[in-house]
Order: structure tokens, then sequence, then C-alpha cells
């Protein structure tokens, strides 16, 4: 066994896990996850206050409700079907909630939607704690395993024992001791309902990543204060509906992995029950090591059981190259992308589930497939039409395959695009490819093959604006810029304060040192990007002096000295440069891909060829094309 420490039992209260791994509520889709083979399954939430606790609507139901107990019972049967426990988040958003009347917390205001929140009287504390209480008998008496009580993320409990929210000046306000009062009368009341032999399970932020928000030794102070009530605590941090604390809560690609092991680690080595830790652990290997180490004693994984559900049995079997990684892009959670494109980069199926096929059949027909083109999207359709059984030839015209990740995985802050472009490589290895590289096929290159499906993924190429002296020779475009950093100089301008001109500049300031201007000449920067991305980015490049941006700034000349820009609203500047970045986007390659249609009717063109956008298109586009050919 490979990783002895994650597949061990262990005994939770009166409850066995047959392994340390937990699949955390990433919403109430979680059968896969099951199947895939954690031993706890965290499979949704009920809310425990009707009309009043419900983040999404003053409508939701409450689980054990008469119209919505059959839904409950099924969840425990799709978690208990693979042999996974089945645990069940209690929820109550307070100051958040989306109610019809009005919502309740630690004060009254009223919220910028115009819903009052009326601070909570002993009594209104005494039937919330009765309603968690409640729920978490209702849970116990209908068969689920186990309860998560969320008392983390800026929810109701934490608004009371974080000082950011709680403002107080009674007897539950001020000091920790009086901070602590309701939060711990839920808890006292739950453990009064399932009695003494049924797990509870807590989440908890560390710390909360706001001005003002609670301390990690107030955490820690309270987590010793309940431990006789729970029997094991899982360990988060960052706040949810506050989006400064959310990039904390779920990271991006500019926060380490394992941020939270720190603070884990200290809980386990302050009280005796089982600790947990969510959050970027993003593999078996770092998740053996935590255990090992005695940092915990189980990990929770959220992301990465989107981009796939199946690594635990993968991890198990010995089939650790076979895991899809996790890239940190956030384009699965809803609150980045405002409902808009919410997805997974690398897992199509994601929200897809009804109509992306999950196991590739063998094909009837044996066909001869053409791909040209081995980026992201050009892999995702060679692989899959491979592993139908057909007969595919990848065309790339350098000397690898990757295409424009090649360029990008070299970035500092690219570690996860970098191990999931390892990843691909791998898969391409282990399948049936002929792959032809430093190749740039043509029409009759690929009509002399008589394809009976062509797949274009000829990708984009770096837009050159018409700006004065771009053909300087202190001019490079992004790509060159990331492939050889030891050649610019030290003061830098990037034109461009895209995704990409941006991570670029904070890498070159922050790492490298170098005084760096971005010139946008729209109002923001990384526009392409995700909100909570580009709220990660900002707080980045806040805390880097040398890192300069203008916005609504547009660029007139570039001289052998540096630029000449106009700001909106001010007159012309000269910013010193001895290297000039362009990074002003890419632009899709079509007349390229447009030449190799008429060759056959099963002719697409798929990825930044079609028009430039995310990995997660390029791959939704490979794999599910590919799948039905």
């Amino acid at each position: 066994m490979q990783f002895p420490n994650l597949y061990s039992p262990i005994k939770i209260n009166n409850m066995v896990s047959r392994n340390r791994i937990v699949a955390a509520p990433t919403g109430d889709v979680f059968e896969e996850k099951a199947l895939g083979g954690a031993g706890i399954v965290i499979c949704g939430h009920t809310i425990v206050e009707p009309g009043r606790s419900s983040f999404a609507s003053g409508n939701e139901p409450y689980l054990f409700h008469k119209y919505s107990v059959e839904e409950a019972q099924s969840r425990i049967r799709k978690c208990h079907q693979s042999g996974a426990k089945a645990s069940l988040e209690l929820f109550h958003a307070g100051q958040y909630a989306r109610v019809i009347d009005y919502a309740v917390g630690p004060v009254g205001f009223i919220r910028e939607d115009g819903v009052e929140v009326k601070a909570m009287t002993p009594e209104m504390m005494e039937h919330v704690a009765n309603c968690y209480a409640q729920a978490a008998k209702d849970a116990r008496d209908l068969g689920f395993d186990m309860v998560f009580m969320h008392f983390g993320h800026g929810w109701l409990p934490p608004q009371f024992l974080s000082p950011l929210f709680n403002k107080r000046t009674d007897e539950y306000g001020g000091s920790f001791e009086n901070r602590a009062r309701f939060p711990k009368m839920i808890l006292e009341k739950v453990r009064q309902a399932v009695g003494p032999n049924y797990p509870v399970d807590m989440r908890i932020s560390s710390v909360e990543w706001v001005e003002g928000s609670i301390e990690f030794e107030d955490t820690l102070k309270f987590i010793k204060l309940v431990e006789p009530l729970i029997d094991t605590v899982q360990i988060s941090c960052g706040l949810d509906i506050n989006h400064e604390g959310n990039v904390h809560m779920v990271t991006t690609n500019f926060k380490e992995h394992m941020p939270n092991a720190k603070y884990a680690r200290i809980v386990k080595q302050n009280v005796s029950i089982p600790v947990s830790v969510v959050g970027a652990v993003m593999n078996p290997y770092e998740a053996e090591e935590l255990i090992a180490s005695g940092a915990v004693d189980l990990v929770a994984f959220g992301r990465s059981f989107i981009a796939d559900p199946d690594w635990p049995n993968k991890a198990k079997d010995g089939k650790t190259d076979d895991i899809v990684p996790c890239i940190r892009c956030l384009q699965c959670y809803h609150i980045s992308t405002n409902r808009k494109n919410v997805g997974c980069s690398v897992n199509p199926r994601f929200t897809n589930e009804s109509f992306v096929i999950k196991n590739l059949e063998k094909a009837e027909t044996v066909k001869n497939i053409v791909v040209v083109g081995g980026g992201p999207a050009g892999i995702m359709a060679a692989l899959t039409a491979a592993k139908r059984g057909h007969k595919v030839t990848l065309f790339e015209k350098n000397d690898r395959l990757g295409g424009a990740l090649c360029h990008i995985v070299k970035q500092y802050y690219k570690q996860d695009i970098r191990l999931y472009l390892d990843h691909l490589l791998r898969q391409v290895e282990k399948h049936n490819i002929d792959i032809r590289l430093n190749i740039a096929a043509t029409p009759e290159m690929v009509k002399s093959m008589c394809p009976d499906a062509i797949f274009i993924a000829v990708g984009s190429i770096p837009a050159k604006p018409p700006i004065k002296g771009i053909d300087g020779i202190n001019v490079t475009d992004f790509y060159e810029a990331i492939d050889n950093q030891d050649c610019i100089g030290q003061n830098v301008v990037i034109i461009g304060g895209g995704t990409i001109g941006a991570e670029i500049g904070l890498e070159l300031a922050e790492l490298k040192h170098k005084k760096v201007t971005i010139v946008e000449p729209t109002g923001e920067l990384a526009a392409q990007g995700n909100m909570l991305y580009k709220i990660a980015l900002r707080q980045k490049m806040d805390a880097v002096s040398t890192l300069k941006r203008m916005l609504e700034t547009t660029c007139k000349e570039i001289t052998k000295d540096g630029v000449i820009v106009v700001p909106k609203n001010g007159e012309e500047k000269f910013l010193k440069a001895d290297t000039v970045i362009i990074s002003t986007g890419v632009t899709a390659n079509r007349t390229v891909a447009e030449s190799f249609y008429g060759i056959t009717p099963d002719t697409f063109t798929i990825g930044d060829c079609e028009k430039p956008r995310k990995i997660m298109e390029a791959v939704f586009e490979g794999y599910t094309i590919a799948s039905r050919i």
C-alpha cells in the first residue's frame, strides 16, 4: 500500500470510517465522490431554521420536511452504496440569509439589499439552538452516520464568535467568553438531542483573513472549550460572503498548498479528538504526509474531488498517474463567475453530468482521426478518441506538446497548471496516439491521409497592436518574456494588463525585484479572470511596492529608452523602460484553422482557434466532441 496512513481506518465516537479521506461539501451533488472511494462523504446540507437560514432562498425546504425527507434518505443510500459514511452539514446563514421577512445575527442593521437584520434576543438564540438540535436528531434518526456543524466561514455561529461581526455589549458580546456563549449553546443542545454515542463533527475557520476578525488564539480556545461536546473538528479558514476573506477560504493559484495545515497541527497538539484539515491539499502524497507526520487524523477535499471524484480509488489502486489534478482556477465556484460560467477546467462532466459521458464506450467503427495542434484542446481530443479505439494522428508544429501551456507553466504561480500539463503528457504516453512533432500540418498533408474526422486545435497567436516603435530591440511579446526572464532589464513596462500581463508583472516585481509598470487601457486588470482570482491578484499586487499599475492609460509610442503613455484624463508621460513587454491578448488563429475545412464533413475547430477562452472550454470541447465521434 503506497499510502498506508491515508487508507487506515479511524473510529470517530462509535463510527468507523474505512479510510481517512473526507469528501467536503461542495454543493448537493456528491454521488460520484462517494463512488470514488472517500471514507466519509458530507452529502450536502440542510438548513436548520426554515425561512431564515438559507443562503439560497427564503423558500428552501428543511431536508426532513414531509416532502423533502425522501431526498434525504436518497442521499444516505447514495453514500452507503459504496461503503462511505454519510454525513450531513447543518447550516444557518445568520445575517446573510435569504429570507421572506427578516434575517437574524449578532447585531441589528439594514443590509445593502434592504433586508432588516435583527439582533438576536436570548429567546431567539434558544429557538435557533433548538432548531440545530432538531436537525441533528432528525439526521440521526433517518440514518445519517454523523452530522457536520458548520461553524466556519462567517455563517451564524462564527458571526457571534468573531469580533468582525459581533459588536454586542451585553453578555453575548465583547469578551471571548461572551462571544462563545451562543455557539457553545448550540453544541450543547445538539449533544443533548443526539446522545453521547452519535458522532458530531465541527468545521471552524482558524483565521478569517480580514482585519478585525477572530484571532487563531480565540479559535483554538473555542475548540478546547467545546471539545467535550464534539467528536472531531475540521480546520478551515477564511470567510464566504466577505470576498476579501473568501480567496483564503477557497484558495487561488497565488496561495501555497495546504495553507491550513499549520493551524491544524497546533489544534491537534491541544485536543484529544480527531482533527481534519481542508484547503488545497492537492494530492494523496500531501495527504499521506499530513497524517504520517501527526499533523492531522483525516484530510478533507473539496475541489480536488470536483476535478477527479475517483481519485481516492485511483490512489488506493496504485494509479496516481491517472489522477486529474485541480488547477485552482475557481471556475467551479458560483461566486467566482456570478453563476454565468460554472464548470471545471479539467473535468468536463462537472455541472454537466446529465449529458457528458463518464465512461467512454469503444466505437462501433474505428475511424481515422487527425488532430492538428497539441495544446490542451488537441491533447484532450486525441486522448478521448484514442480511448474509444480510433486511429489517431496528432500533429504539433513545435518540438513538444502543450501549446500555450508550455509557456504558461514556466510562471512561478502556475505550479498547478504545470502539474496538469504533466498529467496530460503522461496520459498521452499511455495511449496509442501517433504523435508527429515539429510538423506544421497542411491541408494537403491531412487530405492525403483520408481522415474520417479532423480536429483543428491550432490555438491563437499574440496580438500585435499598431503602436509606433513596437518592433524596437527593447520590445518582446509575453511568451518570449516568460521564456527568457533573464534577458529582461531592471525597468519594465508591460503594455496590457490581462491575466498573463498582470502575472508577469507580479512575478518580475515580487520575485525578480524589477521595477514594473503595467499599462492597461481599460479600467481593470485581468478582465478575463473570474472575480475571486482578481481579488487574490490585487491582494498580492498591493503588497509589492515596486509594481505600479496605470489603468485607463494607452501607449502612444515605444522608444529605445521607454514608452510614452497617455492617461485617460491626463497629460502624456514618459516611462523609462529597459524592456517593454507586449501583452495585449491573443488572436484566434482562424486563417490556419479555416484552411482545413472541406476535407471531410466531420471537421471541428476547438479551443482558442475558435475563440480565445479558458482551459475549461478547450478541455470540454476536445472531450465532448471526441466522445461522440
